[in-house]
């Protein structure tokens, strides 16, 4: 068993970093908190705190890169949304043993140390979910 503690981010496709930091930081008075390049998933991030949740910027590093790709067939918006879970492992079998599809089977490194794992948009209505869990 795992639980979902809350939502941990929504995850935003964007072609320039700067220019939508700008908008967060400038427009709205919100504080970034730093970046980081993720280079296993050619991404560029920037999380950007609200309340006991973020908004994480993704820029992509390669025209390959998931987030590239994501833009060039969606445009840019928001690309996932993660929710924050007391233990990925027991979660990730939790969900495949319910028949539960998934991309990632274990979990991967993501931005800010989190251990993270997608669930397909096929099994959650056409939404990409990620399972973040945070020392």
């Amino acid at each position: 068993m795992f639980n979902v503690l809350k939502l941990d981010h929504i995850g935003i496709a964007v072609k320039d970093m700067e220019v939508a930091k700008r908008f967060y930081t400038e427009t709205l008075g919100m504080k970034a908190q730093g970046e980081e390049i993720v280079e296993q998933q050619k991404v560029k991030v920037c999380f950007i705190p609200s309340g006991d949740s973020e908004i994480e910027l993704l820029e992509s590093t390669s025209p390959e890169g998931p987030i590239a790709k994501f833009i060039e067939k969606n445009g840019e918006g928001i690309q996932h949304i993660a929710f924050r879970v007391d233990n990925i492992e027991n979660a990730l079998a939790d969900l495949k043993a319910k028949g539960v599809r998934l991309i990632d089977e274990v979990p991967r490194y993501g931005a800010g140390g989190a251990s993270i794992a997608f669930i397909h948009p096929k099994a959650t209505g056409g939404i990409l979910l990620e399972l973040s869990q945070r020392s």
